[in-house]
């Protein structure tokens, strides 16, 4: 790798615009631009999508063979070396690995597309958003849509939590979650903390669009009125909910488990 020029001062103008990217979602959305936060992500970006715009290592990134690697891969001029200390402060994190990626955030479709997908109903917490996008995308399903209220899907904290998903989904922000609703139809299904029907009760081997509400007060009363399904998954006595990423996961999971059984792959 061609050698860099060290920054050590927290008031380069860079650095000062890197810090306002990792810490504010309205400088994201201004700029169109987010930051991925670790080898494997800046590693699934470049396998995915291509070359970033800018990649950002620390002074003991340097020294790892995985950052050094994954350097090797865009031109010197688009590397940017800066002192452990304000790599700390850019990217959020006590013990990052030393690398950061600077990327343009994808425009959203216009609508989600016939077939499977996740709904998210104000869910707030960043680490819930990602888990939730992280599982959707191992579940097979192609396509979320996040209404008001949630996390921003590209976030810093929501991308760490996802680990990649991002580029194997199509993803809608500020979504109208009543419209997506009325026109899947009987294809969609509410997770509910109670008073739903079980989940193992369920024929889930069609298309579904699954909501999934806010971690303190579940999907909306609305949503939940006009979902042709409601499912609560059964727990011990004495537990009253799932986190909603976990409820999330367990209520993917046993769709796929039903379609592989319908199409013979158990």
């Amino acid at each position: 790798m061609a050698t860099t020029r060290l920054i050590t001062s927290r008031s380069n103008p860079t650095v000062k615009a890197l810090r306002a990217l990792s810490a504010d979602a309205r400088e994201q959305r201004r700029q169109g631009r987010t930051l991925l936060d670790g080898p494997h992500l800046v590693a699934v970006y470049l396998e995915r999508v291509g070359r970033p715009e800018r990649l950002v290592a620390s002074e003991s990134g340097l020294a790892d063979p995985e950052v050094c690697q994954l350097l090797a891969a865009v031109p010197a001029a688009d590397i940017l070396e800066v002192s452990d200390g304000l790599f700390r402060e850019i990217s959020g994190i006590a013990t990052p690995v030393g690398l950061l990626a600077v990327i343009a955030i994808p425009g959203s479709p216009p609508t989600l597309a016939p077939g499977a997908c996740v709904l998210l109903d104000a869910i707030q917490d960043a680490g819930n958003v990602g888990t939730i996008m992280r599982t959707t995308a191992a579940a097979g399903i192609g396509q979320i849509a996040l209404g008001p209220g949630c996390a921003g899907a590209w976030t810093p904290r929501v991308l760490r939590a996802a680990q990649g998903a991002h580029f194997n989904l199509n993803i809608l922000e500020q979504a109208d979650l009543l419209a997506i609703v009325r026109a899947r139809g009987q294809a969609s299904v509410a997770a509910v903390a109670r008073e739903g029907t079980s989940l193992y009760q369920l024929d889930l081997t069609g298309d579904i669009a699954w909501i999934f509400g806010n971690e303190g007060l579940g999907v909306s009363p609305a949503l939940a009125a006009l979902a042709a399904r409601r499912a609560t998954i059964p727990m011990a006595a004495g537990s009253e909910s799932l986190n909603v990423a976990a409820a999330a996961a367990v209520c993917l999971f046993e769709e796929r488990r039903q379609q592989l059984i319908k199409r013979g792959n158990r």
